[in-house]
């Protein structure tokens, strides 16, 4: 697992299909508004039937989940300037979790796949993005 820091602030997380360990292990520390975790069980495992509680959490910030399912990305994370300062490809299996600050998602192969998860509820593209533009910026759709 790779943790991108800016300064102090953690910003992304990337796991690799090949860093999967057995059993649950979750990639987000508890206090993160969007909790991501991997699970790798034998065939047999029973899992606890459960229903979340409702409780009351404050969400400051969007935070979101990728999983590259097939084909190739490329994450470009920017700084408070709005400079790339770290690019990482995804490839089939791979997971980033995105926590702050500016990204952007450039496909790298045709028929590339992708789930996205984030936290909710959504409001609007225009009260929950500020868009990037200018050279260097990977470019986004309105609706991206």
């Amino acid at each position: 697992m790779k943790e991108i820091k800016l300064g102090r602030d953690k910003v992304a997380i990337f796991h690799k299909i090949n860093e999967w360990k057995e059993g649950l292990d979750f990639l987000t520390e508890n206090p993160s508004f969007i909790q991501a975790g991997t699970w790798w069980y034998q065939k047999g495992k029973d899992l606890r039937s459960h229903e979340h509680i409702a409780n009351e959490r404050v969400a400051e910030r969007t935070q979101e989940v990728v999983i590259v399912l097939s084909g190739r990305m490329r994450v470009d994370l920017y700084d408070k300037n709005n400079k790339v300062f770290h690019r990482e490809e995804m490839a089939a299996g791979d997971i980033g979790v995105i926590l702050g600050g500016g990204h952007g998602y450039y496909i790298m192969e045709d028929n590339t796949r992708i789930i996205e998860v984030k936290n909710g509820p959504f409001i609007s593209v225009e009260k929950d993005k500020i868009f990037l533009d200018g050279p260097g910026k990977t470019g986004a759709a309105k609706n991206d």
